[in-house]
């Protein structure tokens, strides 16, 4: 679920659709949608593409256009959390601690899970309870691990190969992401998955700052 469909009031304004953009979005949005009321009802296992395309009015072949695999549009929405989360980081004030540019950028798609939970929530612990669907979110996170990693190296001026300090900052930064995520889903969304990660910061920003304090010129 990417958080960076339209545009901002002080950024650019995205370029308009030309039909076929919008004719495949739709598809690709009905396909979505047919695919989780089916795993809602039926379970992610006893789902088949057969039975997605057909609810979705379209044709196997057609199904396999748009994703490559049933857990494919499960997952889709992950695809964007990582590069919403380091475009958050790289446009973060240079002179902000550390700690405060990770927790703005992680919190960038638990602020929409949050404001989308009636559609998010069912999403998020499909995931979390699915074995297969699991293991593509924990690629993801490997994939988001490296991409803050290299970003957060270039802000502070370190080379990620050398410095421990950016990858395990990082990690820090996506632990405490993965723990709000299952523990906003754990709840059934009752929490504010936006508060829950202020609270977790509170615990990790003493040693995220204290590092790059001690070695600052």
């Amino acid at each position: 679920m990417s958080t960076r469909p339209g545009s901002t009031e002080t950024g650019p304004v995205a370029a308009p659709l030309s039909l076929a953009q919008r004719k495949r979005r739709l598809v690709a949005t009905e396909l979505t949608e047919a695919a989780l009321q089916l795993f809602a009802l039926k379970g992610f296992d006893a789902v088949t593409v057969d039975e997605i395309a057909s609810a979705s009015g379209v044709s196997k072949r057609t199904f396999f256009r748009y994703f490559a695999s049933k857990e494919d549009v499960v997952v889709q929405f992950l695809a964007g959390m990582g590069a919403d989360m380091r475009e958050a980081l790289a446009a973060r004030h240079a002179a902000e601690r550390p700690s405060e540019a990770l927790l703005r950028a992680v919190s960038v798609p638990l602020t929409t899970c949050g404001d989308h939970a009636e559609r998010a929530l069912p999403v998020v612990r499909l995931i979390l309870r699915t074995p297969a669907l699991l293991a593509r979110f924990l690629e993801h996170q490997a994939r988001w691990r490296e991409e803050l990693t290299e970003e957060l190296a270039a802000r502070l001026g370190r080379d990620p190969g050398a410095d421990l300090y950016p990858r395990l900052a990082a990690g820090m930064a996506l632990a405490a992401f993965d723990a709000v995520l299952r523990r906003w889903s754990e709840g059934e969304g009752a929490e504010d998955p936006g508060a829950l990660i202020e609270r977790a910061f509170e615990v990790l920003a003493p040693s995220l700052d204290s590092v790059t304090e001690r070695t600052a010129p």
